[in-house]
This record gives structure tokens, C-alpha cells and sequence, in this order.
């Protein structure tokens, strides 16, 4: 016969009580891998409010301040070392593990701001724009910050989805982490009714429980609700149409570039079969082909051979193409640049990367870093760009964001004030080699597409490239390691949604908000702590007379 569940409740209580310690341990690792569970190439964007409700839970009751900041932190690493990988494939351990734990840090700060706001009237709120405020934080510093792993990028599948369009990534993080608070509060509520019904301890009033259970449901049903308003994604001003060129490398890691010529002409080469495809009637003339980031090594504004390739290339399919290139500038740096080709006519506009990547494309503090990874030199010396974001290929305007400028706000914002009626990721994943990393970009690629109301291109030297509607949908999509060609229709508008108006608004507020949020938390800490201490001298003098 089984054990009663009044008895088995009776015992685990026990065993919560007896080492507190070790089970919110556990608890934060729990929370952490739930996290990592939503990303990615995994559908389960349902876990990530799951992985918040339980790191609340955890934090919440954790005692003091510090303890807030430890499970945290513990719960980020259980996050981010699964989730970041990829970032030591070619480099080995140190640097994932360091990045990890840095990423881990912002965590703790979140537990330890948890746990402050937690006594707040309205707490779930309050703890929600704490996660929102962390991963602005996460986001900008240091060295302009690193944004992989913020909640808005697992929900690409989910249900929270369309509000990118209100309020771009920041606002569908805010969303996922109010809806975990929310069940959190739900769950604290259930336990005090059940305890008043045992133990006749005066329960939660029952409008609390109903404002939980509002909590939980209102951001989900939100997000459906305004899924179902957006506008039709095949719907624009006009339509063109699109290649998306994957000429895929010779080998992957952080060697591959040694063979720059053979990447160039693989992506000549697959270019000229559509074109063949095209002559036979196989496939439709496109009104812009669009390269990979890295697709010309060699720079074809110095080097006439690899002009040649791509002129002839832009030439025979008819079209100006996207070309993404290293160019070598005059004082011996190099940036990361798109630029437009116009068979015969050559070079036109380019897009210099503005947000590169530090400790790949440069290294900062280069001499301090050199003592720790032999890989140090080899971080490049590219310099950031300039300019809105915008170039424009037979007088089209499309905005480009060169991987991994997709990951940050700012990324399309310039660019989508610029007139942009169509976006683009040109990206190379093979420094990454078949890692998760490029399913995780394209999420980002797709919340994008959301955000600003624009169909987006994913060109990838070895994949995933992609097409993507306005609706985040993905319309068409490559496999890895293999040479391919996407062509499609797709609208170009100039209506733009919510999100674009009002910019980086929503996250500056939640910032705000937690910050006054904090400062009250604050204040009644200490008027508790003085209130305690009268109390007690109160208490004595009264023992004393």
C-alpha cells in the first residue's frame, strides 16, 4: 500500500526545511536548464516562463540580498553553459566558460534585484521588470554588451511572439518573465489557502489569487490576440524578387578563410547556376541577389581578379548582388562590409559593419588577453562602420544588419529610419561549425522581422539561410553545408509598426521603473530594520521596569 500524500508532503517539508540550501540549489539549476530548454533548435518556448516561475520562487524566499545574487548566478550558469558552446569550438574551453559566467552574472544581479522587489505590493510586476532591466544591463556592458541568451530569442515558435511588433524584443522578454512571476504569485497563493485549510492560518485573500491568475494569462493572450490583428505578411506596396545565395566552404572553423579564393568561388559558381536556371525558365530572374557576410575574402576593391568574379557573376544573373566582403583599409584595418555590386558598373553603396564582435573581429585590452588564450592574436582588427544601415540595389532600400548586429536592438533602427523596406542578415556560420548557433540567430532574424514589419533575408555562407515574412514565418530555408539558392517574392513596405515609432522607449521605461522600484524597496528595508530596532528597545526597557 502507498504512502498517504499528506505523509509524503509532511516529509518533503521536512527535507525543504532541514537543507534549504541544497534544494534551492537544485531548484536554480532546474531553472536555469528550463531557460536553456526554450532555445533553439528546440520548439519548447513554453519552458522559458517556467524556468522563471521556479528561479522566482527560488530567489524570492533566499533570505538575504546575497543569497538573491548566488542562486541566480548559479541558475545562469546552468542557462548559459549549455546555451554557449559554440563560442569554444575552435578556441577550446576557457573562453565559453568565461563568457558563461559573466552572462551568469547579470543572472545573480537579477536574484538579488528579485529579491529586493519581492516584498513590493504587486511584486510580480515589479520582479518581471527586474529580468527586463537585467538583460538591458547584459546588453550594453561591457564592451557594448552581449545580448544571446535575453528571453525574446527563444520565442520565434511562441505564442508571445507578436509582440515584437509593440515593442520589439525588450517588450516579449518583459512578457515571458511577467508570465512566470505571475505563476509564481499563483503557486504562493495556492500554498497559503492550503496552509490556512491545515493549519487555520489566516489565508491569501482571494483577490490575490485572482490577480495571479490575471498575471499569468494576460501577456499569452495578449500575444494571440494581436498575432491575429497583424497585417497580412504577403501584403506590401509592391513585390520583388529575392536570391538568397549559400555557396557553403570548404571546411568550417576559424581556418576556413585560408581558402578565401574557393569560398568566393563557390558562391561565383552557384550564382551563375541560377542564372542557367533562370535562361532555361527553371526559376524566376531575381531584382536583387543577396551574398553571405565573408562570401568575398579578398577584397575586390584592391584585388582585380575577385572584381572580375563578381562582376561577371552580377553580369550574367542579370541583377546587382549583395556582396559581403573584407576590405583593407588604408592604415591596415579591416572592416566587415556589404557592398552593392552593379555588373559592369561595379561597386556602388556599402554597408561597414557597425557593431563588431569583441574578442572575434577585435580584441580589446589585446596585451591583457594574451596572457590567458593563444588564441588572442588571432582576434582580428576590424573597425566599426558608420551610416544609417541602408543600401540600395537597383533603388531599392534594404537594411542590413551583418550577424551579429542582428542580436542588438539598435541594430535595424537607423536603418528602418532611413526608409528600409526590406532587411537582411548576411551572416557566415562556419567559425561556428553545425553548432545550435546559427538556429539561435535565425530566432533573433525572426523576432527582427516582427519587430519592424519587413520581410527578411538570411544569406549564410554554409547555413541556415533563409526567407522570413513579416510574421516571423520562416518561407523557405536551406540545410547546412551544402551550395543553395533561395528565390522569392517578397513585399517591400513602408508603413511601420509600433515598435519601430517608438524605438528603444519601452525598455528605457522598464529601466526607470525598476529603478524606482529598487529605491522604494530600499527605503521600507530600512524603515522595517528601524522599526524592528524600537521595537526591541521597547521590549527591553519594558523587561527592565
Amino acid at each position: 500500500m502507498g504512502r498517504r500524500p499528506h505523509v509524503v508532503r509532511e516529509r518533503l517539508s521536512a527535507a525543504l526545511t532541514r537543507y534549504p540550501v541544497l534544494w534551492r540549489s537544485v531548484a536554480a539549476i532546474v531553472a536555469g536548464l528550463l531557460l536553456f530548454g526554450s532555445f533553439p533548435p528546440r520548439p519548447w518556448w513554453f519552458l522559458a516562463p517556467l524556468g522563471i516561475t521556479v528561479l522566482t520562487l527560488t530567489v524570492r524566499g533566499s533570505g538575504r540580498l546575497r543569497a538573491g545574487f548566488g542562486y541566480g548566478f548559479l541558475a545562469g550558469l546552468a542557462f548559459f553553459v549549455p546555451l554557449l558552446p559554440w563560442t569554444g569550438i575552435y578556441v577550446g574551453p576557457l573562453p565559453w566558460l568565461a563568457l558563461s559566467a559573466v552572462c551568469a552574472v547579470y543572472i545573480g544581479l537579477f536574484g538579488l534585484m528579485a529579491r529586493l522587489v519581492g516584498k513590493l505590493p504587486g511584486w510580480p510586476l515589479w520582479v518581471a521588470l527586474a529580468w527586463a532591466t537585467a538583460e538591458w544591463a547584459r546588453s550594453s556592458f561591457p564592451f557594448g554588451g552581449f545580448p544571446w541568451g535575453r528571453l525574446a530569442f527563444g520565442q520565434a515558435d511562441g505564442w508571445f511572439l507578436s509582440l515584437a511588433s509593440l515593442g520589439g524584443a525588450p517588450l516579449v522578454s518583459f512578457a515571458v518573465a511577467l508570465t512566470g512571476t505571475g505563476a509564481a504569485a499563483l503557486v504562493l497563493a495556492a500554498r497559503s489557502m492550503r496552509a490556512a485549510d491545515s493549519d487555520g492560518v489566516p489565508p491569501t485573500p482571494r483577490i490575490a489569487l485572482v490577480t495571479a491568475a490575471v498575471t499569468l494569462v494576460i501577456m499569452p493572450i495578449a500575444g494571440l490576440i494581436l498575432g491575429a490583428t497583424l497585417p497580412d505578411p504577403d501584403q506590401g506596396d509592391r513585390t520583388i524578387t529575392v536570391a538568397a545565395i549559400q555557396g557553403s566552404v570548404p571546411r568550417l572553423g576559424l581556418d576556413f578563410n585560408a581558402q578565401r579564393r574557393a569560398v568566393l568561388d563557390n558562391h561565383v559558381r552557384r550564382t551563375k547556376e541560377l542564372a542557367r536556371a533562370i535562361e532555361a525558365g527553371q526559376a524566376k530572374k531575381p531584382d536583387v541577389v543577396i551574398w553571405p557576410e565573408n562570401s568575398s575574402d579578398i577584397d575586390p576593391l584592391r584585388n582585380a581578379d575577385a572584381s572580375a568574379l563578381i562582376t561577371e557573376a552580377s553580369a550574367q544573373i542579370g541583377a546587382p548582388i549583395l556582396v559581403g566582403a573584407v576590405l583593407v583599409n588604408s592604415d591596415r584595418t579591416t572592416t566587415n562590409s556589404v557592398i552593392v555590386w552593379n555588373g559592369a558598373a561595379g561597386p556602388g553603396e556599402r554597408h561597414d559593419k557597425k557593431i563588431i564582435q569583441p574578442f572575434g573581429e577585435y580584441l580589446p585590452m589585446r596585451s591583457f588577453f594574451r596572457l590567458f588564450s593563444e588564441y588572442a592574436d588571432r582576434a582580428g582588427y576590424f573597425v566599426p562602420g558608420h551610416g544609417d544601415g541602408v543600401v540600395h540595389a537597383d533603388g531599392i532600400p534594404i537594411g542590413v544588419a551583418t550577424c551579429y548586429e542582428v542580436a542588438f536592438d539598435r541594430a535595424f533602427e537607423d536603418a528602418m529610419r532611413a526608409g528600409a523596406q526590406l532587411l537582411t542578415v548576411p551572416t557566415n556560420n562556419a567559425t561556428f561549425g553545425d553548432s545550435e548557433m546559427t538556429y539561435q540567430q535565425l530566432a533573433m532574424s525572426r523576432i527582427r522581422a516582427v519587430e519592424h514589419g519587413r520581410a527578411l533575408v538570411v544569406a549564410a555562407t554554409s547555413g541556415v539561410s533563409a526567407i522570413i515574412g513579416a510574421d516571423g514565418s520562416v518561407r523557405q530555408e536551406s540545410p547546412q553545408f551544402v551550395p543553395a539558392a533561395l528565390v522569392a517574392d517578397l513585399p517591400l513596405r513602408t508603413s511601420n509598426t509600433i515598435a519601430t515609432h517608438v524605438g528603444p522607449a519601452p525598455e528605457r521605461v522598464f529601466v526607470v521603473l525598476t529603478a524606482v522600484a529598487m529605491v522604494v524597496a530600499v527605503l521600507r528595508r530600512r524603515a522595517s530594520r528601524a522599526a524592528n530596532k524600537t521595537d526591541r528597545k521597547v521590549r527591553s526597557a519594558e523587561i527592565v521596569g
